[in-house]
């Protein structure tokens, strides 16, 4: 199993992380937000975190009750603007900015599968590339399930995919839309939809990916009322995934935030339903700070045909 670190992450830096909580500058502003994770005291006091940041998210009452994780209020401790932009290498811009909950738009551990998805997008339109054909025939699809505000699909379109970006809440569409513009992309097709409807409609018919992204959260809901748990419908899901996944120059990457799947859960998923199938890598997105300590969040399958 892999622990993995972003190799560049020039916009984005964990300053420090302990007590429950990290330190993070995004661009020229720096928040605190709650780390669960963050099991060990912080290198720095906390006196010190709120003299340097900007933002703070203080935790309500529902911290660590199912369905109220999120709920708490931000203190701006600085002049900061309401959005702001940081840049991902060479290949996009992303807006981030305080939400209603504790997120900013970005999850920044996930840049070591931004790097995979752009490199295995290039590879394999490389391989489609000698197969001949018409120049239509070697772009590769790329189909983003549960996608946020898009910085996989700016991965894979930086890469030259055609891709398809769902997400069941329209204003995270708005702002991934925003992303693609800041990023000078064009062509990314939305779906305001819930996963599973989707997929099971593309095995319908018959439409298939070189590419399959998939971030499902623990529970949700889709834009018309159906119901999203992991444990429900994490099989299902992955069964459709398995019949529009190309067969040969092909690749899907499964994270999971879940308490309780791991990164050899998240394999044991993928082996099921892909079967002695290409090469598979298991491991740990992490974020280490200033100090050397290192911050493990979630867990990746990625499968490669």
């Amino acid at each position: 199993m892999q622990i993995v670190s972003p190799v560049s992450r020039t916009d984005y830096r964990l300053e420090d992380c302990g007590d429950g909580e990290k330190l993070e500058r995004f661009g020229p502003y720096l928040t605190i937000r709650p780390e669960p994770n963050a099991t060990w005291a912080r290198s720095e006091p906390l006196e010190k975190w709120i003299q340097r940041a900007h933002l703070y998210y203080q935790a309500g009452k529902g911290q660590g009750v199912p369905g109220r994780e999120d709920s708490g209020t931000w203190k701006k401790l600085k002049n900061v603007p309401r959005v702001w932009n940081i840049q991902y290498k060479d290949l996009f811009t992303l807006q981030v900015g305080p939400t209603a909950y504790k997120h900013v738009g970005v999850f920044p551990e996930q840049a070591c599968n931004w790097d995979f998805i752009y490199d295995k997008t290039e590879q394999v339109k490389k391989q489609l590339t000698k197969t001949g054909g018409n120049a239509s025939d070697a772009v590769p699809w790329v189909l983003n399930l549960f996608a946020y505000t898009g910085a996989a699909s700016l991965a894979a379109k930086a890469a030259g995919a055609e891709v398809v970006h769902l997400d069941a809440v329209r204003q995270v569409i708005t702002w991934s839309r925003k992303n693609m513009e800041l990023s000078g992309m064009t062509g990314i097709r939305w779906a305001v939809e819930d996963a599973l409807t989707f997929v099971e409609r593309e095995v319908r018919r018959g439409n298939k990916y070189h590419g399959i992204v998939l971030d499902p959260p623990t529970y949700g809901y889709g834009p018309k009322g159906e119901r999203w748990k992991l444990e429900e419908g994490i099989h299902a899901l992955l069964e459709g995934c398995s019949r529009i996944l190309e067969k040969e120059s092909a690749f899907l990457v499964l994270n999971l935030y879940t308490p309780g799947y791991t990164a050899t859960k998240a394999g044991h998923l993928i082996k099921e339903f892909f079967p002695g199938k290409g090469k598979l890598t298991m491991g740990q997105p992490s974020l280490e700070d200033a100090y050397g300590k290192r911050l493990s969040l979630g867990a990746f399958a990625r499968l490669e045909l």
